[in-house]
């Protein structure tokens, strides 16, 4: 009886997920490389918020989540300093959870962050037009990290 609480107990730890230590200039860095590879559409209004053109849907939950109180878009869009501790909070969360599907590799737990952020899917990070987004994040990142 002793023992198949024990074995349990023992299966149980191997489901909880293992997140790596990432520090915070990696994160700050992978924030600022997302902001410089942002995609500039040309278009006043055209939906997207901040200089990372943001989904206006993810700002109050992802603002809600981080700071403990919902900012409008328009909020997070005039006070950059907000936006990177939002963005500096749901990335890290990100990043550790990419540092073991890559093995440990930097460079590719940088791709697949930026896949989960442009896609919402990591595993996208070396698809079709995805592959040349995160090839330009890793890049701003690497330059950022230098």
């Amino acid at each position: 009886m002793k023992l198949s609480r024990i074995l349990v107990g023992l299966s149980l730890l191997w489901a909880v997920p293992v997140f790596a230590q990432v520090s915070n200039t990696q994160v700050q860095a992978l924030v600022e490389a997302l902001r410089l590879a942002a995609p500039q559409t040309g278009t006043p209004n055209d939906g997207l918020y901040s200089e990372w053109q943001i989904k206006p849907e993810n700002i109050p939950r992802w603002s809600k989540l981080c700071m403990g109180q919902e900012m409008t878009p328009a909020q997070f869009e005039a006070d950059q300093a907000k936006a990177r501790e939002v963005l500096g909070c749901v990335m890290t969360d990100v990043l550790k959870e990419e540092y073991p599907k890559s093995q440990d590799n930097e460079a590719i737990a940088i791709r697949r962050a930026a896949a989960w952020w442009m896609t919402g899917d990591p595993n996208q990070y070396n698809q079709g037009q995805t592959a040349s987004y995160t090839e330009k994040v890793l890049q701003f990142y690497q330059q950022q990290r230098s």
